[in-house]
């Protein structure tokens, strides 16, 4: 998915807080926006939101010489889902349709989202999409696509929304899962060590991406993610970073997301908090 116009208050904004995570005080902010606001004027032609939201956090990340402006946002989301992790356990395991259940609960982690905003109510969240009519439901068509995959590769999304993932891998057994993050800190995308502090690891095996920027950047991931891409046949992809970057990948991906971005809103062809399973 290419950038929009709407896409460039986004980046701005994103560019003030992580400065505000670092501490930075007004000057170091402004300096950080300037910073930003150029890098804005130089938009390669055809670019999606990740590549460009990537370029501009590494411009955050040398300006404020911080190497993770989001580290203690992360690890307090990821806090805040365990806490949370036994009563989903119990919604999953006392549900009609466990599959299904667990599918809406990875769906509602994905409101754990500072690339939209920092400010959510969790629980609101969860209670809001158990409920919710599907904006699009492919969830069939993956459940079946499930069944004769000798592997999923799940491609994680943010920290936090982690905990989330775990509860529907949980529910993938026995189809062996690998779960991949990314290479290095991004917004509070999910790295090994958020993934781990979660617990992937005692679902699935965790690996890196390669790349250290939102979303899935293929042509910037390793060459050992990219044969182990190239290679699965189900591929469940969280997140509108993820959507973004690969939303031409093909039937083998399946995307989880709720819908926050209006721009993203008008490209799937759903109203803004719609949740979505939808096929590539």
């Amino acid at each position: 998915m290419r950038i929009y116009l709407d896409c460039y208050p986004c980046f701005v904004r994103q560019a003030i807080e992580a400065a505000r995570l670092t501490g930075a005080d007004e000057a170091g902010q402004l300096a950080v926006l300037h910073c930003v606001l150029e890098a804005l004027q130089h938009v390669e032609p055809g670019s999606t939101p990740p590549e460009m939201g990537g370029h501009i956090h590494r411009l955050i990340r040398a300006q404020t010489g911080n190497s993770d402006p989001y580290r203690e946002v992360k690890a307090r989301n990821t806090e805040e889902a365990l806490a949370v992790y036994p009563r989903l356990k119990q919604l999953v395991s006392k549900a009609t349709d466990p599959f299904d259940r667990a599918l809406r609960l990875a769906i509602a982690g994905n409101i754990i989202d500072c690339g939209v905003s920092g400010e959510y109510d969790l629980w609101t969240s969860i209670e809001r999409v158990l409920g919710q009519r599907w904006g699009i439901d492919d969830s069939g068509p993956l459940k079946e696509a499930l069944k004769s995959a000798p592997l999923a590769l799940y491609l994680a999304d943010n920290a936090g929304e982690t905990v989330f993932d775990r509860l529907l891998i949980e529910q993938l057994h026995p189809v062996p899962v690998t779960y991949a993050v990314k290479s290095g800190p991004v917004l509070n995308d999910a790295t090994r060590q958020d993934a781990l502090a979660a617990g992937l690891d005692r679902v699935a095996h965790v690996v890196s991406t390669g790349c250290d920027e939102p979303g899935t950047i293929l042509e910037r991931c390793s060459q050992e993610f990219r044969r182990l891409y190239d290679k699965a046949e189900v591929i469940i992809a969280k997140g509108q970073g993820n959507y973004e970057t690969l939303s031409t990948g093909g039937k083998r991906l399946f995307f989880l997301l709720q819908v926050k971005c209006p721009v993203i809103a008008r490209d799937i062809g759903v109203p803004t908090g719609s949740i979505v399973v939808k096929r590539g």
